[in-house]
């Protein structure tokens, strides 16, 4: 009894002196909700990471300004890496239904992230966001553009979209996703030639089979061939090397065969 007594003293010293331990060598707690972090003075543009120069953070809180006045849309900007004002902000900047706030944050894979008031998205869909977030945010963009013209280039798309009344897709067409259509235009193509290649003795074009294949050619063509290209440009260009590219990959296909055809030699 008197060694059973004597252990669990042990065991309750013993446990005090690594709560002790703990509690006096453990780092003290970094608020992260940090109003210290704010502003003195009213701004549209808080750049906590140095993502933007002096001029740029000048120009882009003044163009901010212009955008609230004109349209009654309050977007606003904070650039963050070690250290956040947290909710903070949504009461430095009165951030409502009515507005948008870009969080720029490298130390993620992608550096852009979005605070979306409620009334915006009848007019700038979450899959609006989703892209604007993947097109300007990404590490190549990044990369090759650098953060300032990220979040410059994301804030000019949302402007645009407002100022016509909302956007389903965000506008611009980048050359890789342009790429990609004229893939899937000239594998539609292909498709559309291999279908209509002649079955029967006489027949010029397989119509039937062509009908057939629709859904298949019709979807690479139109849905990912030409729609991506006519809802994010008006620029002409892109379309027609699409076209073409439907066009030309049909005629291959369809006069294939008659290339690997090895002529008979007379008996």
């Amino acid at each position: 009894m008197q060694n059973s007594w004597t252990r669990r003293l042990i065991q309750g010293f013993a446990a005090f002196l690594v709560l002790l331990s703990v509690w006096s060598i453990a780092p003290a707690a970094q608020a992260f909700n940090n109003p210290d972090l704010l502003p003195d003075k009213p701004t549209n543009v808080i750049d906590l990471a140095n993502a933007l120069t002096s001029v740029q953070e000048e120009s882009l809180s003044q163009r901010l300004s212009d955008f609230e006045t004109e349209t009654g849309w309050k977007l606003r900007v904070l650039t963050q890496f070690d250290r956040t004002p947290g909710t903070a902000v949504k009461g430095f900047w009165g951030l409502d239904d009515k507005s948008v706030m870009l969080v720029a944050d490298s130390r993620g894979g992608n550096i852009l992230n979005f605070s979306v008031g409620d009334e915006l998205y009848p007019l700038l869909s979450r899959t609006f966001w989703i892209e604007l977030q993947t097109r300007f945010g990404n590490q190549f963009f990044v990369r090759e553009h650098g953060e300032d013209q990220s979040i410059i280039q994301a804030l000019e798309a949302v402007e645009g979209c407002l100022r016509r009344g909302g956007c389903n897709v965000v506008p611009g067409l980048p050359r890789e996703q342009w790429v990609l259509t004229l893939i899937t235009s000239t594998l539609g193509g292909v498709i559309f030639g291999f279908a209509g290649m002649p079955r029967k003795q006489g027949q010029v074009f397989a119509w039937q089979w062509a009908l057939i294949f629709s859904p298949l050619w019709g979807i690479l063509f139109l849905a990912f061939g030409v729609g991506p290209v006519v809802t994010r440009t008006s620029d002409w260009l892109p379309l027609v090397r699409n076209i073409s590219g439907f066009a030309i990959g049909a005629l291959v296909a369809f006069l294939a065969p008659a290339f690997n055809r090895t002529p008979t030699s007379d008996t």
